[in-house]
């Protein structure tokens, strides 16, 4: 007889920690929605503990255990638990231009400190060298470093097209500092130096958080006798190997978004949409393209950081179900400002003195109170709660607008929480969903499991060798999948693109292949 089947999902908000059990046919068996906890590990045990006594489960019954965090978004927004890191650069004579850290405000210069350093390296964009790397150069970095960081990013000029001096440095360091966690450039970014760089500093700085949730996540299964491989969530809305998540934590930044849009997309069985993702404190708005998020394509800023690793394209809008709402003036403001998960002891409606959002769709009969908690008359005008919540729905409906391709009517999908404000219609949308199980559709995307991997390189491509170069690095592509965790069976391409560089000789390509397979 086969084994039973039963997906563990979990997903860690800032709010909530929101729980799933799907079955073998990925139904709901089991939801829960509990409060998040500063330990992070109290929440995650709170929800399994839940979960298994709804689903009338044993731990020993679950087969898959996948997590969503948050914590690396919220590290770095907030700047704390960081790890001590520094930088060396592998780019003189050639790059020494501009400095390591421009651009970084100084609230973070200040923060990381002064052992960022260039050292003799760096390709030519075809991978041809421009200078070699130096041992003794770079053991003399390593002295002044020994004891003062927690973490070492790598970057060197074009290492997307070559990293073998990125990996030769690596290698020369652990040799040196062997209890240091170590970050390559080539692995995290993409072309643009500075923006790659940037993006490698910010994954040293969260090596040491990605080992707390990942021991965290694994404490927690092991502490309800689940004994399978964790795996955990990252932003393109696929899955990754504990092994894979400890080296590459910032692969988890937006992971919450992309887990709501995998999740609408298999509670609808839609693959293209516009997915509204409400919380208590914003409306996170992606679009679903192919089943999956759709990539942003611009560099993106993340905690006041520009980088360039892949980021979902994804509008954050100040309304959620906690939002405030400021009518003290002539003008209405809403947020950015949130109540959060203290939602019902200072919103009006519950007996607080401040006004909400929920305030306003609970008065003007768009929303229901689910529980049997009394609610309290708002002493505020009618037409002023109409004006507020219209307010509200137009906001939505331009940042809906915002992530259209076109002015063609698309399928609005509302997920999280905080969607029961959300109205049926909104213009220039075909149809408004809102699922079953909208409420945790976070946790189940990535109670899914895919598992994938992703080649982002320039390469020349001579016309008469296309088929051949793009079947091998197709290849590439699908081995960096099976490293994360994929099963070498079914493993397919999900995502492809070849940008030609014109204002670069000898036939160069930017290209990017996504491969995805199930969980091994």
């Amino acid at each position: 007889m086969n084994k039973a089947v039963f997906r563990l999902g979990i997903d860690v908000g800032g709010t909530n920690t929101d729980g799933v059990i799907l079955d073998a046919s990925l139904n709901c068996i089991a939801k829960i929605k509990v409060p998040t906890t500063t330990d992070i590990y109290s929440g995650i045990d709170n929800a399994i503990t839940s979960l298994l006594t709804k689903s009338q489960l044993q731990g020993e019954q679950i087969t898959h255990a996948m997590l969503g965090t948050t914590q690396c978004t919220n590290a770095i927004v907030e700047k704390r638990g960081l790890d001590r890191v520094g930088l060396i650069r592998l780019a003189l004579p050639s790059g020494s231009a501009v400095p390591p850290l421009s651009g970084w405000s100084k609230s973070w210069q200040q923060l990381l400190g002064e052992h960022f350093y260039q050292a003799h390296g760096g390709y030519e964009y075809n991978g041809q060298l421009i200078a070699d790397i130096d041992k003794a150069e770079i053991q003399t970095l390593c002295e002044k470093m020994k004891g003062k960081v927690d973490s070492i990013a790598i970057s060197g000029v074009f290492s997307p097209v070559n990293g073998e001096q990125e990996i030769t440095v690596s290698t020369w360091i652990s040799e040196i500092l062997p209890d240091v966690n170590i970050s390559l450039s080539h692995k995290v970014g993409s072309l643009g130096m500075l923006e790659r760089e940037n993006a490698t500093i910010l994954n040293a700085l969260l090596r040491g958080i990605g080992s707390r949730f990942v021991q965290g996540f694994c404490d927690a299964l092991t502490n309800h006798r689940i004994h399978v491989t964790p795996y955990f969530g990252q932003n393109d809305g696929t899955l990754m190997s504990k092994e894979f998540a400890l080296l590459y934590p910032i692969l988890t930044v937006a992971c919450g978004p992309t887990n709501s849009i995998r999740g609408a997309s298999h509670l609808t069985k839609l693959s293209d949409a516009i997915i509204v993702d409400v919380g208590g404190t914003t409306s996170d708005i992606g679009a679903l393209s192919h089943g999956y998020p759709r990539e942003s394509c611009a560099a993106v800023e993340l905690g006041e950081v520009r980088t360039n690793f892949r980021m979902p394209d994804i509008l954050a809008l100040a309304i959620g179900g906690g939002t405030r709402v400021d009518i003290s003036s002539l003008d209405i403001v809403l947020g950015p400002e949130s109540v959060g998960h203290s939602l019902i002891s200072q919103a009006l409606s519950f007996g607080g003195d401040t006004l909400t959002l929920t305030d306003v769709a609970l008065a003007t009969g768009q929303m229901n109170w689910s529980d049997n908690t009394p609610l309290q008359p708002i002493n505020v005008d009618t037409n002023k709660l109409k004006q507020i919540y219209q307010l509200m729905v137009e906001r939505i409906e331009e940042g809906i607008d915002k992530m259209k391709t076109s002015s063609a009517q698309v399928p609005v999908i509302l997920v999280g929480g905080g969607s029961a404000l959300m109205p049926e219609k909104f213009m220039g949308v075909s149809e408004v969903i809102r699922p079953n199980h909208f409420e945790v559709a976070n946790a189940i995307g990535v109670a899914l499991g895919e598992i994938s991997g992703q080649l982002d390189k320039v390469v020349a491509i001579n016309p008469t060798q296309r088929t051949q170069i793009l079947t091998e690095l197709i290849e590439q592509a699908k081995n960096i999948a099976i490293d994360a965790g994929a099963s070498p069976i079914g493993i397919s391409v999900i995502e492809k693109s070849e940008i030609p560089l014109s204002y670069l000789p000898g036939n160069m390509v930017h290209v990017k292949i996504k491969a995805a397979g199930q969980i091994n």
